[in-house]
C-alpha cells in the first residue's frame, strides 16, 4: 500500500462519526448552559416583577405578586397573617423602605426549598433579603442575611 492509495469511503461509519459529534456538541451546549444559566431565574423574575409593581405605586398588584395571586382580593381571609394593611405598612410610601423608585438584586442564592435574593432598595446600602418559594413562587422575608462582602 502506496500514499496515494486511499481507503475506500465507508458511508455507514461516515454517517456514525457525525451523528455522534452531533450529539456530543448538543450535550455539550446543554451542559454549558446549565452551568452558566442561574438556578433562580424564575425566582429573580418574580422579585422583579413585585419591585416594578412597587416602583409603579400598584400596592394592589405588588401585594398579589408577593402571595402569587393576581385575584387576591377575591379571597383576602387567606392572607390573614400577613394581610394588605399590614403590608401597605411596610411597603407602602409611609412604610420602612419609604416610596421606592428604583432596586437592584446584587445577590441570588439558593436556599431551602426556594432562593434568597438580596435588594439594594432606592441605591442603598443594606439590601433587604427575601426569599421566594420554589414550587408557589410567593415572596416572603428571608429568615437568613447572606454575607454580600464589604
Amino acid at each position: 500500500m502506496t500514499l496515494l492509495d486511499a481507503p475506500s469511503f465507508n458511508a455507514r461509519r461516515a454517517r456514525f462519526i457525525r451523528i455522534v459529534s452531533i450529539t456530543s456538541l448538543v450535550l455539550l451546549v446543554l451542559f454549558g448552559l446549565n452551568v452558566l444559566i442561574p438556578w433562580t431565574w424564575p425566582e429573580k423574575h418574580s422579585v422583579n416583577r413585585f419591585f416594578t409593581a412597587l416602583e409603579a405605586g400598584d400596592l394592589a398588584k405588588a401585594y398579589g405578586q408577593w402571595n402569587h395571586d393576581p385575584d387576591w382580593q377575591q379571597h383576602t381571609r387567606r392572607y390573614k397573617t400577613y394581610d394588605f394593611q399590614h403590608f401597605q405598612k411596610d411597603w407602602g410610601p409611609l412604610g420602612d423602605y419609604g416610596v421606592i423608585k428604583s432596586h437592584q438584586i446584587i445577590l441570588t442564592e439558593p436556599y431551602g426549598n426556594g432562593a434568597v435574593l438580596g435588594v439594594n432598595i432606592n441605591g442603598g446600602k443594606t439590601p433587604i433579603f427575601l426569599h421566594v418559594d420554589r414550587k408557589t413562587k410567593e415572596i416572603t422575608f428571608s429568615p437568613i442575611e447572606p454575607y454580600t462582602g464589604p
